[in-house]
Protein backbone atom coordinates (compact mmCIF):
# COMPACT_ATOMS: atom_id res chain seq x y z
CA UNK A 1 0.00 0.00 0.00
CA UNK A 2 2.98 2.49 1.05
CA UNK A 3 4.30 1.79 -2.29
CA UNK A 4 1.15 2.82 -4.52
CA UNK A 5 0.75 5.59 -2.26
CA UNK A 6 4.10 6.98 -2.89
CA UNK A 7 4.30 6.51 -6.90
CA UNK A 8 0.54 7.83 -6.62
CA UNK A 9 1.92 11.15 -4.63
CA UNK A 10 4.75 11.57 -7.32
CA UNK A 11 2.22 11.35 -10.47
CA UNK A 12 0.06 14.11 -8.68
CA UNK A 13 3.09 16.02 -8.61
CA UNK A 14 4.21 15.22 -12.11
CA UNK A 15 5.23 17.98 -14.56
CA UNK A 16 7.06 16.54 -17.19
CA UNK A 17 4.82 17.83 -19.65
CA UNK A 18 4.08 21.45 -17.70
CA UNK A 19 5.09 23.41 -20.74
CA UNK A 20 3.17 21.47 -23.48
CA UNK A 21 -0.14 22.32 -20.82
CA UNK A 22 -2.57 25.37 -21.30
CA UNK A 23 -3.97 25.54 -17.46
CA UNK A 24 -0.60 23.73 -16.34
CA UNK A 25 0.13 20.34 -14.69
CA UNK A 26 -2.28 19.03 -12.45
CA UNK A 27 -1.93 15.21 -12.73
CA UNK A 28 -5.99 13.72 -12.01
CA UNK A 29 -6.38 10.10 -10.82
CA UNK A 30 -7.83 7.71 -8.51
CA UNK A 31 -6.37 4.72 -6.86
CA UNK A 32 -6.16 2.53 -4.17
CA UNK A 33 -4.67 -1.56 -3.79
CA UNK A 34 -8.19 -2.52 -2.61
CA UNK A 35 -9.95 -1.10 -6.02
CA UNK A 36 -11.89 -3.84 -7.87
CA UNK A 37 -13.14 -1.52 -10.74
CA UNK A 38 -10.30 -0.14 -13.20
CA UNK A 39 -11.69 3.15 -15.48
CA UNK A 40 -9.36 4.30 -18.29
CA UNK A 41 -10.19 7.21 -19.93
CA UNK A 42 -8.94 9.66 -22.08
CA UNK A 43 -7.79 12.44 -20.54
CA UNK A 44 -9.28 15.47 -17.84
CA UNK A 45 -11.17 18.15 -19.36
CA UNK A 46 -10.90 21.64 -17.88
CA UNK A 47 -13.91 21.25 -15.54
CA UNK A 48 -12.46 18.16 -14.19
CA UNK A 49 -8.34 20.27 -13.82
CA UNK A 50 -10.64 22.90 -11.53
CA UNK A 51 -11.83 20.68 -9.60
CA UNK A 52 -9.01 18.01 -9.10
CA UNK A 53 -11.54 15.19 -9.21
CA UNK A 54 -12.10 12.88 -12.39
CA UNK A 55 -15.24 12.91 -14.09
CA UNK A 56 -16.93 15.47 -12.50
CA UNK A 57 -18.95 16.63 -15.07
CA UNK A 58 -21.55 15.99 -17.66
CA UNK A 59 -19.43 12.97 -19.12
CA UNK A 60 -19.03 11.80 -15.57
CA UNK A 61 -23.09 11.78 -15.04
CA UNK A 62 -23.55 9.92 -18.26
CA UNK A 63 -20.99 7.45 -17.36
CA UNK A 64 -22.28 6.50 -14.06
CA UNK A 65 -25.83 6.37 -15.60
CA UNK A 66 -24.33 3.97 -17.89
CA UNK A 67 -22.61 1.79 -15.34
CA UNK A 68 -25.63 2.34 -12.76
CA UNK A 69 -23.68 3.18 -9.86
CA UNK A 70 -24.02 6.46 -7.37
CA UNK A 71 -21.53 8.97 -7.06
CA UNK A 72 -20.51 7.39 -3.90
CA UNK A 73 -19.69 4.21 -4.96
CA UNK A 74 -17.93 5.87 -8.17
CA UNK A 75 -16.02 7.81 -6.01
CA UNK A 76 -14.90 5.74 -3.36
CA UNK A 77 -10.98 5.07 -3.91
CA UNK A 78 -11.51 1.45 -2.21
CA UNK A 79 -13.90 0.08 -4.65
CA UNK A 80 -13.23 2.56 -8.16
CA UNK A 81 -10.02 3.06 -9.34
CA UNK A 82 -9.85 5.90 -12.37
CA UNK A 83 -6.51 6.08 -14.46
CA UNK A 84 -6.40 8.01 -17.67
CA UNK A 85 -4.52 7.94 -20.69
CA UNK A 86 -3.09 11.35 -19.59
CA UNK A 87 -3.45 13.10 -16.06
CA UNK A 88 -3.72 16.31 -17.07
CA UNK A 89 -5.66 18.57 -18.95
CA UNK A 90 -4.36 18.96 -22.69
CA UNK A 91 -5.69 21.98 -23.74
CA UNK A 92 -8.35 22.55 -27.55
CA UNK A 93 -7.55 21.77 -30.42
CA UNK A 94 -8.05 24.55 -33.25
CA UNK A 95 -10.78 22.62 -34.91
CA UNK A 96 -12.85 22.34 -31.49
CA UNK A 97 -12.77 19.06 -28.88
CA UNK A 98 -9.47 18.69 -26.80
CA UNK A 99 -6.41 17.82 -27.67
CA UNK A 100 -5.32 13.98 -27.36
CA UNK A 101 -4.08 12.75 -23.93
CA UNK A 102 0.02 13.74 -23.49
CA UNK A 103 1.83 10.73 -25.00
CA UNK A 104 4.32 10.25 -22.80
CA UNK A 105 1.91 9.87 -19.74
CA UNK A 106 0.21 6.25 -19.90
CA UNK A 107 3.99 4.86 -20.49
CA UNK A 108 5.38 6.16 -17.61
CA UNK A 109 2.52 6.28 -15.28
CA UNK A 110 0.49 3.24 -15.69
CA UNK A 111 3.32 1.02 -15.54
CA UNK A 112 4.15 1.86 -12.27
CA UNK A 113 0.50 1.94 -11.13
CA UNK A 114 -1.10 -0.71 -12.06
CA UNK A 115 0.75 -3.47 -10.90
CA UNK A 116 0.12 -2.14 -7.42
CA UNK A 117 -3.70 -2.92 -7.90
CA UNK A 118 -3.99 -6.77 -7.20
CA UNK A 119 -7.69 -6.57 -6.73
CA UNK A 120 -8.78 -5.62 -9.73
CA UNK A 121 -11.52 -7.30 -11.18
CA UNK A 122 -12.74 -5.44 -14.05
CA UNK A 123 -11.30 -2.51 -16.58
CA UNK A 124 -13.27 -0.83 -18.45
CA UNK A 125 -11.44 1.13 -21.85
CA UNK A 126 -13.27 4.24 -22.12
CA UNK A 127 -12.81 6.27 -25.32
CA UNK A 128 -10.67 5.68 -28.34
CA UNK A 129 -7.54 6.61 -26.52
CA UNK A 130 -7.73 3.81 -24.16
CA UNK A 131 -9.21 1.19 -26.23
CA UNK A 132 -6.52 2.20 -28.43
CA UNK A 133 -3.90 1.49 -26.35
CA UNK A 134 -5.37 -1.73 -24.95
CA UNK A 135 -6.42 -3.50 -28.63
CA UNK A 136 -4.23 -1.31 -31.36
CA UNK A 137 -4.89 1.25 -33.30
CA UNK A 138 -7.95 1.14 -35.19
CA UNK A 139 -11.66 2.40 -35.19
CA UNK A 140 -13.04 2.32 -31.76
CA UNK A 141 -16.65 1.36 -33.15
CA UNK A 142 -15.78 -2.34 -33.84
CA UNK A 143 -13.89 -3.29 -30.83
CA UNK A 144 -16.85 -1.38 -28.41
CA UNK A 145 -19.63 -3.56 -31.00
CA UNK A 146 -17.49 -6.68 -30.17
CA UNK A 147 -18.35 -6.78 -26.54
CA UNK A 148 -19.87 -10.30 -26.82
CA UNK A 149 -17.03 -12.01 -27.75
CA UNK A 150 -14.64 -9.74 -25.53
CA UNK A 151 -12.64 -11.10 -21.83
CA UNK A 152 -14.83 -11.06 -19.14
CA UNK A 153 -13.14 -8.49 -17.13
CA UNK A 154 -12.16 -5.90 -19.90
CA UNK A 155 -15.17 -3.75 -21.48
CA UNK A 156 -14.90 -1.17 -24.29
CA UNK A 157 -16.87 2.03 -24.13
CA UNK A 158 -17.07 5.35 -26.03
CA UNK A 159 -16.14 8.23 -24.37
CA UNK A 160 -19.55 9.42 -22.69
CA UNK A 161 -19.24 12.86 -24.23
CA UNK A 162 -22.44 14.83 -25.53
CA UNK A 163 -21.35 13.46 -28.61
CA UNK A 164 -22.08 10.19 -27.92
CA UNK A 165 -25.53 10.66 -27.53
CA UNK A 166 -26.39 10.39 -31.73
CA UNK A 167 -24.39 7.47 -31.75
CA UNK A 168 -26.48 5.98 -28.84
CA UNK A 169 -29.71 6.94 -30.47
CA UNK A 170 -28.05 5.21 -34.22
CA UNK A 171 -26.74 2.36 -32.17
CA UNK A 172 -29.54 0.29 -29.99
CA UNK A 173 -28.03 -2.88 -29.41
CA UNK A 174 -25.55 -0.24 -26.84
CA UNK A 175 -28.73 0.61 -24.56
CA UNK A 176 -30.17 -2.70 -24.93
CA UNK A 177 -27.63 -5.38 -24.62
CA UNK A 178 -24.06 -3.70 -23.88
CA UNK A 179 -25.63 -1.52 -20.98
CA UNK A 180 -27.13 -4.41 -18.42
CA UNK A 181 -24.10 -6.88 -19.64
CA UNK A 182 -22.17 -3.45 -18.05
CA UNK A 183 -24.61 -2.87 -14.90
CA UNK A 184 -24.41 -6.49 -14.23
CA UNK A 185 -20.40 -6.81 -14.44
CA UNK A 186 -19.94 -3.75 -12.52
CA UNK A 187 -22.08 -4.94 -9.82
CA UNK A 188 -20.11 -7.86 -9.89
CA UNK A 189 -16.62 -6.31 -9.70
CA UNK A 190 -17.99 -3.94 -6.95
CA UNK A 191 -19.86 -7.53 -4.94
CA UNK A 192 -22.85 -4.71 -5.31
CA UNK A 193 -26.51 -5.95 -5.15
CA UNK A 194 -27.71 -4.07 -9.27
CA UNK A 195 -30.74 -2.80 -7.36
CA UNK A 196 -28.48 -0.91 -4.53
CA UNK A 197 -25.15 0.19 -6.89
Amino acid sequence: MAALDDIATAARACTLCAAELPLGPRPVLQVSATARLLITSQAPGTKVHLSGRPFTDASGDRLRAWLGISADVFYDASRVAILPMGLCYPGVLARGGDRPPMPICAPIWHPRLLPLMPQLRLTLLVGSYAIARRFGPGSMAPVVAGFRDAPADVMALPHPSWRTLGWERRTPWFVDELLPLLRSRVAAALELPQELS
